[in-house]
């Protein structure tokens, strides 16, 4: 689990990195620099939107490649039959486009949605899933993944992703400049202690940032649970989560979908701020208290 969330903050902190190095020799080249905010603004809401942005156009297929699902095109038995035919009646119902349907190899109890628009999606379950959960079970963990095509919350998240990183790319160029000036005496910007300082803002900043999209995120999988009761029955939900918990595993969804799937982890304390699922325990019971 620790690893997880370690690997998820140091990929985010090392793009935020990245973007910050760009962005320096885009200053050098440009002079973009703090008395012209609003081409650092913009510089900063091009690279922070572009990488969410393409993240979300190529969402489906990177979730393909790198889970080396199955894609039913045709099924070819009955589990493949039936997983099409709910997720089309759930589609319906929900008033979207019926999305692509595959089975991936994993031993957890996991699915996921993800897809650049509500009308252009993928929804997919693993191997384990279809093991471990009986056909009502499983029906409520689709109608969970439906609700966030059906939400937009793919798209939601990542322009939210963008506003966080417009705002830590800005922020941290901001105060930094500040930085700079007061202590060092630098009023014209740039140099290598503008470049340190800058980066180790990105850091602070980022984990802040980090903060606040995996809080949507856990708001968003209250919501899902919610759609997902109506959709299926709010029996069959709570009984899915109840399936989930008294069989987690580690989760080996890569990281790039982990936020769209039904698992989720178990944390505590500050650990917890930074989970893109609540504890299954606390999505149950506010599923018996709605």
């Amino acid at each position: 689990m620790f690893k997880r969330i370690g690997l998820f903050i140091a990929t985010n902190l090392a793009v935020m990195a990245l973007l910050s190095l760009v962005l320096s020799v885009l200053e050098s080249v440009f002079h973009v620099h703090l008395g012209n905010l609003g081409g650092t603004i913009v510089i900063a809401a091009l690279f922070g939107f572009g990488g969410s942005l393409i993240s979300l156009m190529l969402s489906k297929w990177i979730a393909k490649r790198s889970t080396g699902m199955h894609v039913i095109e045709q099924p070819s038995n009955e589990i493949e039959s039936w997983l099409v035919a709910t997720v089309r009646r759930q589609a319906e119902t929900a008033g979207v486009k019926m999305p692509e349907v595959g089975i991936y190899d994993a031993p957890e109890i996991n699915a996921f949605a993800t897809g650049a628009t509500r009308n252009s999606s993928l929804v997919a379950v693993s191997t384990g899933l279809l093991r471990a959960m009986t056909r009502t079970e499983a029906e409520a963990v689709l109608a969970h993944e439906m609700t966030h095509v059906a939400n937009g919350d793919m798209v939601t998240m990542a322009l939210l992703q963008g506003v966080m990183n417009t705002f830590v790319i800005v922020l941290s160029r901001v105060v930094g400049r500040i930085i700079d000036s007061a202590i060092l005496g630098n009023r014209e910007g740039g140099g290598l202690a503008y470049f340190l300082i800058v980066n180790v803002l990105n850091i602070a900043f980022g984990l802040l940032a980090s903060i606040v999209v995996m809080w949507f995120s856990r708001w968003r999988e209250f919501r899902a649970d919610a759609g997902g009761a109506r959709l299926a029955g709010k029996e069959k939900m709570i009984a899915a989560l109840e399936r989930l918990g008294q069989t987690y595993g580690e989760n080996t969804l890569p990281s790039s979908v982990q936020a769209f799937g039904i698992s989720g982890g178990i944390a505590h304390g500050v650990q917890g701020l930074f989970m893109s699922h609540p504890p299954l325990a606390v999505r149950i019971q506010a599923l018996r208290n709605g």
